[in-house]
This record gives structure tokens, C-alpha cells and sequence, in this order.
């Protein structure tokens, strides 16, 4: 039994223990607190609602390995929607054929990877902070969507897309099977390839990185390029749930990453970190929301929820280091 216990915890890594736990606390106490919990139409409803945010976190995770940060996610997702919806749009909206969401999605990926190169560049080249390299880029991206689109949706398109954004196959919802798809591609990226090597060495110590051979300008730019393609595809799976595309939609969402990164044991000053349990604490901040709707709370409080737990995450972090620290110390 002993050896059975070992393994899971070799499989599953230290870091699954903050969010397995946090995962556990949510089910007990939203099951305690209403009976509507635990249903059926709760987890149907989860597992539309985490795409999305699943897709835009996976975005985020990536630079913030390497030390950095993509406060563009989530302009970068709309703006690569806007891309599909007007070539939706030129080719007949909602009588447009598969070809032309095909050419849609595959310009914007492209738009969505291009903005990541961008600022992988001025990031790699000019050391300028990532902070302030994507602010720069949400407001540029922002600035030029709602000019052209006058501040506005853009909306009506072919039926067909209706499935991707709602449809099951096998009672399993489509969206969810993209974000599934999407975090086995990151996991292999970050576990199996040198990519994803060289990224949490980045975040480690860059210099020592680039002594060694590495060409960490190289590896900054696909980075950013990943997360903008990820965003891109963030971007076509709103516009399928909701037959619409604005700007400023789901602008909440940039806080919300960062908090699913932390409270899934990734180093906010990057080096260390996996997607698995990114995914789990996605899945415990989803419940946490639904369950606060359950109960009749207003989404502002949930936002509000999820802000406190930001800052319980980075306290708890700081007394468990502390903790380690002292004992090594008397050891």
C-alpha cells in the first residue's frame, strides 16, 4: 500500500498537493451548502464554462515560466476572433462555408501568434520588462479593435459553428475536448520537448542559460508566439459560444490566469511549474464560481472571491517557505 501511495505521489508531484486540496474544500463545502451542487447540470455547466478560461490560462502559463507575463491575453483572443469573424463576414457570414472559417481560424492563429512574436522580440532584444512590453501591446490591440469595430459586436455566423461552441460528442462537451487537447500538447511541450526545457530554465536563471549555449532569444520569441497562437485559438472558441465577437469580452479573465497559475504551483517568478495541476485549480476556481451562483451570490462577488484567494495563495506560499526555511535551519 505504502509503495502504491509513493508512486501516486511520484506521478502526481508536490505541487498537485495545494490544488488537490483546495479542490476537496470546494466540493465539501458547496455539497454542504446546497444540494444543487452536486448535480448534473453543475459540472455540464463547468465544463462549457472552462474552455475558455482554460485556453487563455494555458496562454498565460507559458511566459510566466520564463519570469514574464502576457497581460494581452485575453485583447489577443478577441482580436484573433475579430480576424475569423471578418473573413466569416467577407465570405457570406452566416451562409459562409467551412472553407472560410478554415482560412478564419488559420489567419487568426497566425494574427494571434504574430502578436506573441512581437513582443517576444522587444522583449528578447531590448530587455524591456514583459509587463509593460504586453501592457503596451493590450492597448495597441485594443485601441485598433475598437476602431474597427466602432466599439461594437460582430455577429452572425454560419450555424455549423454552433456544435464547437456548444455540441457533445458522446455526452462530452466539444469545447472541453479542445482545452483536454490543448493541455496534453502543453504538458508534452513542457515535459518531453527541449522548448519546453529551456523555458523553465529561462525562468530560472537566464544568464546562466545563455552561457550554456542556449539561444534564450530564440526561445523568448516562440514562447510568446505559443501563447498568442493559444489565445487565437481561445478566440475561435468564444466566438462559437457565443455567435459574437467584441473587444472587451471577457476582460476579468486576464486575473483569474494568473491566480489559476499560482494556486496550481507555478513560481510567479518563473522556473518551475506544470500544467496538470494548472488544470485542477482552473477546475476548483470554475466550481468556486458556480457554486457562488448556486447560492444566489452576485459574479462581481465571485470576482471578488477569486482576488482574496490571490492574495491567501501568496501568504500561504510565503508561511510554507518560511516554514521550510526554519526547518531546515534547526535540522
Amino acid at each position: 500500500m505504502t509503495v502504491i501511495l509513493d508512486r501516486i505521489k511520484a506521478i502526481l508531484g508536490p505541487d498537485m498537493a495545494g490544488p488537490g486540496f483546495a479542490l476537496l474544500a470546494v466540493l465539501v463545502f458547496f455539497s454542504l451548502a446546497s444540494s444543487q451542487f452536486l448535480s448534473s447540470a453543475t459540472f455540464g455547466a463547468v465544463a462549457f464554462q472552462l474552455p475558455e478560461l482554460g485556453l487563455l490560462t494555458l496562454a498565460m502559463l507559458l511566459p510566466v515560466l520564463t519570469g514574464g507575463l502576457n497581460l494581452a491575453i485575453t485583447f489577443t483572443a478577441n482580436f484573433a476572433g475579430l480576424t475569423a469573424a471578418w473573413v466569416l463576414q467577407q465570405n457570406g457570414g452566416a451562409d459562409a462555408g467551412p472553407f472560410a472559417f478554415l482560412l478564419g481560424s488559420i489567419l487568426a492563429i497566425g494574427v494571434g501568434g504574430l502578436s506573441g512574436v512581437v513582443m517576444g522580440l522587444v522583449i528578447a532584444y531590448t530587455r524591456a520588462h514583459p509587463i509593460l512590453v504586453s501592457l503596451s501591446m493590450m492597448i495597441f490591440l485594443r485601441g485598433l479593435g475598437e476602431f474597427l469595430t466602432r466599439g461594437g459586436d460582430v455577429s452572425g455566423f454560419p450555424a455549423f459553428l454552433q456544435p464547437l461552441g456548444h455540441g457533445s460528442i458522446l455526452g462530452f462537451p466539444v469545447p472541453l475536448m479542445v482545452l483536454i487537447g490543448c493541455v496534453l500538447i502543453w504538458h508534452l511541450l513542457l515535459t518531453r520537448m527541449k522548448l519546453g526545457f529551456n523555458t523553465t530554465m529561462i525562468g530560472s536563471n537566464i544568464e546562466a542559460v545563455r552561457y550554456s549555449g542556449v539561444n534564450t532569444r530564440k526561445v523568448i520569441v516562440l514562447v510568446y508566439a505559443l501563447s498568442g497562437a493559444m489565445c487565437a485559438v481561445a478566440g475561435i472558441i468564444m466566438l462559437a459560444r457565443f455567435n459574437s465577437v467584441r473587444v472587451g469580452h471577457g476582460e476579468s479573465y486576464l486575473l483569474i490566469t494568473v491566480l489559476a497559475c499560482f494556486l496550481g504551483g507555478v513560481n510567479p517568478f518563473g522556473g518551475f511549474g506544470r500544467v496538470i495541476p494548472v488544470f485542477v485549480a482552473l477546475v476548483v476556481l470554475q466550481l468556486l464560481s458556480s457554486g457562488l451562483n448556486i447560492m444566489g451570490a452576485n459574479q462581481h462577488l465571485a470576482t471578488a472571491v477569486w482576488g482574496i484567494l490571490l492574495i491567501a495563495v501568496m501568504i500561504l506560499r510565503f508561511a510554507a517557505g518560511h516554514f521550510r526555511f526554519l526547518k531546515r535551519k534547526k535540522g
